[in-house]
């Protein structure tokens, strides 16, 4: 069966993303696909709805309407009362584009997506998504450049199609007179890891197989593909703000620890000091365990540079000294950062204290913040003992006189060995969970 439009079964309309089409708005486009035409916006506003205040979250809701001669016949506007084709399609583009946002990252600010369609020949809703995503990466890269947001809070590439069957023959993005005749319809909302984020389908005509189905869904998700590269061919360098790997400060200026860290990162985000990342205030570790200090580190690095901050508190817990040094492991000499003196004090208090009774742990809390004051928190710890005298020449603060259970001092380890059995170690496996949902 030809196609009105002689295309083949698999073949999407041809599609033009014009951005920048409104001059006004914080971000836009005007959409074509076939005889489809749609403006879209995006507008950004300060403030959040009642239910989201304090939350530090930002918000996203769309707005879709037909304008009066979109459909040749002269269209009613909406009044006091909606029309309930228009909500609905509302709904599902504010949804759809929601999974493309983390809104923690967004701050107390609300985009909105307007979708207004100038000319209707089919897929007008699934051309709204495509077409309101890139409004909407306009838009958050106005943000970035104007200082309001460090960092992109788009997670996911979003685009829409749609698909059916016309004559018994599955057909990608359906127009008018193909939409109006099908036997089976269906609307497929994908990101750019081939998940569904709705998928609408309707046996109007007749029931479809799962054959059919499965057919379907592999035209839905060859178009998305299609879709995906013009929506970044049309935004040019701005396609950055999509899922760009995060920038992680940590909360330290001290080399040893920031190698550390990076290390067991990996490539899985960029990682600075904080002086790399601009701050240079003092922070006042007032907090009575090792996770209350983490967290003030880390809140205090997020809020000040607007980037994710990752803050840590490690210490020596000593089984015969009650847990000292504890929190205060850095300064237990009384003045903070002197490596010799705080061991000789740690020595001098096990003077007498048996080798089988000098049982320790070293302990690390570690704190992820986000810009919005989020925290997560976890806790590492690595067993040992505490020697005599000194071993080693690596390693720095405790780790001469930290002997593992292998029978090597941190002092005396490879940094490769030690970075997988230590106390920051430990908990940066607990923590590599959260930072993977960034």
């Amino acid at each position: 069966m030809p196609r009105p439009d002689d295309r083949k079964p698999n073949e999407l309309r041809p599609c033009r993303i014009q951005p920048d089409f409104v001059g006004t708005a914080d971000g836009s486009c005007l959409i074509e696909t076939g005889g489809t035409r749609v403006i879209c916006t995006a507008s950004v506003e300060e403030g959040v709805p009642p239910f989201l205040k304090g939350k530090g979250l930002g918000w996203l809701t769309a707005e879709y309407a037909m304008l009066p001669a979109s459909t040749g016949r002269r269209k009613q506007r909406d009044g006091l009362k909606k029309d309930g084709r228009g909500v609905e399609i509302s709904r599902l583009i504010g949804r759809a584009l929601r999974q493309a946002v983390d809104r923690r990252f967004l701050g107390e600010r609300t985009i909105t997506i307007d979708c207004d369609v100038l000319e209707a020949d089919g897929g007008t809703r699934t051309a709204s998504i495509t077409g309101g995503f890139v409004a909407l990466c306009c838009a958050v890269d106005k943000l970035i450049k104007s200082g309001k947001i460090k960092e992109s809070p788009i997670v996911h590439q979003i685009a829409a199609v749609s698909a059916g069957i016309v004559s018994d023959v599955p057909c990608l993005d359906l127009c008018y007179l193909e939409d109006s005749a099908a036997q089976t319809d269906m609307n497929f909302v994908m990101d750019e890891t081939g998940a569904f984020i709705e998928l609408q389908g309707t046996g109007e005509g007749r029931a479809f197989s799962r054959a059919e189905l499965n057919q379907i869904l592999a035209l839905g998700e060859k178009g998305i593909d299609e879709l995906h590269a013009r929506q970044r061919k049309a935004l040019g360098e701005r396609a950055a703000v999509i899922a760009p790997r995060r920038t992680l400060v940590i909360a330290s200026n001290n080399a040893h620890k920031i190698r550390e860290i990076s290390t067991m990162v990996e490539d899985r985000m960029r990682v600075v000091s904080m002086a790399e990342a601009g701050f240079t205030g003092e922070i006042d570790e007032n907090g009575e365990t090792f996770e209350e200090n983490a967290a003030i580190k880390a809140r205090a690095v997020a809020k000040a540079t607007g980037y994710c901050a990752l803050g840590d508190d490690s210490g020596l817990s000593v089984d015969a000294l009650d847990g000292a040094p504890g929190v205060h492991s850095a300064r237990y000499c009384g003045h903070h950062g002197d490596d010799k003196a705080n061991n000789d004090l740690l020595i001098a208090n096990m003077a007498d204290v048996a080798a089988e009774d000098r049982t320790a742990e070293f302990v690390c809390a570690m704190a992820l913040s986000l810009p919005n004051g989020e925290v997560k928190t976890v806790r590492g710890t690595c067993p040992g003992v505490i020697t005599f005298a000194p071993r080693g020449s690596g390693g720095f603060g405790y780790d001469p006189y930290f002997e593992y259970l292998s029978g090597e001092t941190f002092a005396e380890m490879a940094q490769e060995e030690k970075n997988q059995i230590s106390h920051r170690a430990h908990a940066m496996q607990l923590m590599l969970p959260y930072l993977e949902e960034l």
